[in-house]
């Protein structure tokens, strides 16, 4: 796959809809090999390639640093979870999982409740979906969740007075992330997973139509 022709949204979008509940990568491999790219192309072919590849692993790293940050303010500590979740629903597969992880456990002491939880039905025309699927949470859109996390991640921002302290962690953790991607140096076992990943989205996708 060229990395090179995949634009910044087609990544994004990328990101949104593939399951992000394989394991991170093993820290060995994560730190094995690095090179400084040879050209603007390189790097930015490598880049995205990385970025989709060690998903978990930056994520989690994002997440530490966070947590590093925010030792001293417990509440500034559940904000950061807050919105690591928030963020976390935006991907398509996690909201599936975590709205048919909280309904079956619904279900075992009110199945009526669990009953109104289950996702809505997509119409469908001819043996396709008539419109693209949207994603429900616990029987409620996605953008309520994203809504109300969101807000109260705000709130308790503003209340432990960590925001200053969020910007230089955010900034300490992205650019953490980007010199990583830059001059970790995708292997051929990276390449073979990322190319198995995609093929099974795709082989998922065909067989829901």
């Amino acid at each position: 796959m060229d990395w090179s022709n995949v634009t910044a949204e087609d990544l994004i979008d990328a990101l949104r809809e593939v399951d992000w509940s394989s394991p991170p990568r093993p820290l060995p491999e994560f730190f094995s090999r690095f090179t400084v790219p040879r050209s603007y192309a390189k790097w930015n072919s490598r880049l995205k390639c990385n970025l989709y590849y060690y998903r978990t692993n930056y994520f989690l790293m994002i997440v530490f640093i966070l947590g590093m940050g925010f030792l001293r303010r417990p509440l500034a500590i559940v904000a950061a979870l807050m919105t690591a979740l928030t963020i976390a629903f935006l991907n398509d597969s996690f909201a599936g999982t975590f709205s048919e992880k909280v309904t079956r456990s619904v279900r075992q002491f009110s199945p009526h409740l669990a009953a109104k939880m289950r996702p809505h039905l997509t119409p469908v025309i001819r043996g396709r979906p008539s419109v693209k699927r949207a994603i429900y949470i616990c029987g409620w859109p996605r953008w309520v969740f994203v809504l109300v996390f969101s807000s109260v991640s705000f709130i308790l921002w503003f209340v432990s007075c960590g925001l200053l302290t969020l910007s230089w962690a955010l900034l300490t953790g992205l650019l953490a992330t980007i010199i990583h991607a830059s001059f970790r140096t995708p292997n051929l076992k990276a390449r073979l997973n990322t190319f198995r990943e995609e093929f099974r989205a795709v082989w998922r996708n065909y067989s829901e139509l």
